[in-house]
């Protein structure tokens, strides 16, 4: 399911994004207007789009890193270095997620966490901020009951700034369970290392491949 709503909102964005700043072209040119939140939205988008795809890209190990000396290794030193290296990365995605929640909690009147690297519980008295708006992009009909949830019954001109913000917390959280998938793989010997992207050597095969071409014509 998560695979699935991952992948969903990556190939909705995009399409999305395409689609949107083609209406804008349409518009400008042709009607001689323009969609004022357009560049807003599509600012936004880019960003989930961006956040998600890290995840994305570690289930899919796309990331780019130097493998020179792990490739030389034995697989029981290779295994080791493969579980010290997505140790870190967890560790590092944690604290991603940390800072992701308290940055955007208070946009949702939630609480932070406290404790510096590590929380240790929620804020017992912090300052909502739901009332934040976004700068252009209206608030549709549909979202009017966060009035009454985030702004204490006051209407929103634009939308309410925790909801293009919410991807913060859920990227890191994805980012962070992609690590951990990755961590039961190198331990089970699934797989052997945790970035299996080689773009160089690929260039050089087809490169190679170009030039035999060329020779035979």
């Amino acid at each position: 399911m998560i695979d699935r709503l991952e992948e969903g909102l990556i190939s909705l964005l995009l399409g999305l994004m395409t689609a949107l700043t083609f209406a804008n072209v349409v518009a400008r040119y042709v009607f001689n207007s323009n969609i004022l939140w357009a560049l807003e939205l599509t600012v936004f988008m880019f960003g989930w789009l961006v956040l998600l795809g890290a995840s994305y890209a570690v289930k899919k190990g796309m990331h780019l890193g130097v493998d020179a000396i792990v490739q030389n290794l034995m697989p029981g030193p290779r295994k080791v270095l493969g579980l010290i290296s997505v140790a870190c990365c967890i560790a590092f995605s944690f604290l991603l997620l940390k800072g992701a929640w308290d940055y955007w909690a208070n946009f949702a009147n939630l609480p932070k966490t406290e404790g510096r690297w590590f929380p240790l519980g929620f804020e017992d008295k912090f300052r909502d901020q739901g009332w934040y708006e976004v700068d252009d992009i209206p608030m549709p009909g549909a979202l009017r009951w966060m009035e009454d949830v985030f702004n204490e019954g006051e209407e929103y001109e634009k939308i309410p700034r925790l909801l293009p913000y919410l991807i913060l917390p859920l990227s890191m959280a994805l980012l962070l369970l992609r690590f951990c998938q990755a961590a039961w793989g190198i331990w089970t010997g699934r797989i052997t290392q945790l970035v299996a992207s080689h773009e160089v050597e690929d260039d050089e095969i087809e490169a190679a491949a170009n030039v035999a071409d060329g020779t035979k014509g």
